[in-house]
């Protein structure tokens, strides 16, 4: 039962993935893709957008998905709180904010703003919290700046209307303009961030526990919650900055995996990857297959499915934590 849990998350990912490669405004059959890939195919314009459109695009989404699945699992861990989310720091809405800004002065390539605005405003909310040893003071301090970092967007967009639509746009997530340079970049910082945390799921565990009770177990709490937390927030501003803000996977990933595996972060960790890259893949398929002469941001898509899915996950009592 165990395996089935994680054999069936891997076969859909790995159907998703030829789906994505297959689907867009002009579509493939399977074979021709898998020719193009083995590099065998013989048609320039098919190489092209699969090799150098489709193929980045894809495993983008799948990255993405994994390191917001993956943090929101972190972040619910450390807070004891099971509505946190990646971007429970401010990460959103400061990378949103720095992406305003680089646009207000012209910028073409957003990525570095808005990598700064991430970290800033995940750096100003520990840097405020970090005198009280509360997850509640740390999670409202979140919010606050959330509400201030998003006034402060709005007011960029008010001064300069004719960026209105990009800046919407972008604050929504996509994967359109992907490249293999941003892949590489994001896929190198979930390994130096989130990979080694596995071997110490233990202490994830104890998180779980009440202070008292993690303390009589040698753990240092609030070592070990601020150094998960900065872990966790790199990839994900990393993310934001490449791709923008797309909310939702990871909320409804760890309370979907946790139905499967239970709480143990040994098995959790890993589902939550496999389960927050399909949620996405499959949202950035929807986006090309809805509209194929346009182009819909993923962050739609994952409200549309994660909504209903995690009403209907509260009124049968599936969301629990711990």
């Amino acid at each position: 039962m165990r395996k089935a849990c994680f054999i069936t998350p891997l076969f859909l990912l790995a159907a998703l993935a030829l789906a994505s490669l297959m689907v867009g405004s002009s579509s493939y059959p399977a074979w021709e893709v898998a020719r193009t890939l083995l590099g065998k195919g013989d048609d320039p314009a098919l190489s092209y957008i699969v090799a150098s459109m489709r193929l980045p695009r894809t495993i983008a989404a799948v990255l993405c998905g994994m390191v917001l699945a993956t943090s929101g699992c972190l972040f619910q861990a450390v807070l004891r709180n099971p509505m946190a989310d990646p971007f429970v720091l401010g990460v959103s809405s400061g990378g949103s904010l720095g992406a305003a800004i680089g646009l207000s002065f012209g910028l073409v390539n957003l990525t570095a703003p808005a990598m700064v605005g991430g970290f800033a405003s995940a750096f100003l909310v520990l840097l405020l919290s970090l005198r009280h040893q509360s997850q509640t003071r740390l999670i409202l301090t979140g919010v606050a700046l959330n509400y201030l970092c998003s006034s402060l967007m709005t007011l960029c967009m008010m001064l300069d209307y004719d960026q209105y639509q990009r800046i919407i746009f972008w604050t929504m997530g996509s994967f359109s303009a992907v490249t293999f340079q941003g892949v590489r970049i994001v896929a190198i910082c979930y390994l130096l961030s989130l990979i080694p945390l596995l071997p110490v799921a233990g202490s994830l565990d104890l998180l779980l526990l009440d202070d008292a009770s993690a303390l009589s177990m040698g753990l240092d709490i609030h070592r070990t919650r601020m150094l998960v937390i900065a872990i966790a927030t790199f990839p994900v501003a990393v993310s934001v900055a490449w791709f923008g803000v797309i909310g939702f996977v990871g909320l409804l990933a760890p309370h979907v995996a946790r139905l499967m595996v239970g709480p143990s972060h040994k098995r959790l960790l890993p589902l939550c990857s496999l389960l927050g890259a399909d949620l996405l893949l499959a949202s950035d398929l929807a986006c090309r297959v809805i509209l194929p002469s346009g182009e819909l941001p993923a962050g739609v898509i994952t409200s549309l499915l994660g909504t209903p899915l995690l009403i209907l996950m509260l009124r049968r009592g599936s969301v629990r934590h711990g």
